[in-house]
């Protein structure tokens, strides 16, 4: 099988690429990236293709899925986090414990 062949994946694997992939071309990421994460989400949530035969299938792990559109993780822009540092040491300063 060449590599990038996708006889392998099953049709809900092919739908579940084309819907992540729609969904990075419209936050903006071009075709071909959007390709690439899309396809390396379904094989980081199925384990790849799903090859056939008895006894062959793991199930999904969904972590990605949840995490949805968050970028990095961060709860708050680096300007809000800079207020609250300096709100913070008044208080400390105020109160004297620093």
């Amino acid at each position: 099988m060449p590599q990038g062949d996708k006889g392998k994946y099953t049709d809900k694997q092919k739908r579940k690429a084309a819907h992540i992939e729609e969904g990075y071309e419209d936050r903006g990421v071009g075709k071909d990236e959007a390709e690439r994460r899309a396809w390396a989400t379904v094989n980081k949530e199925s384990g790849g293709g799903k090859k056939s035969g008895s006894g062959r299938g793991k199930p999904e792990n969904h972590a990605s899925a949840r995490k949805g559109g968050r970028k990095g993780g961060a709860s708050q822009s680096a300007a809000d986090r800079s207020a609250a540092a300096k709100e913070g040491w008044e208080t400390r300063r105020r109160r004297g414990s620093a």
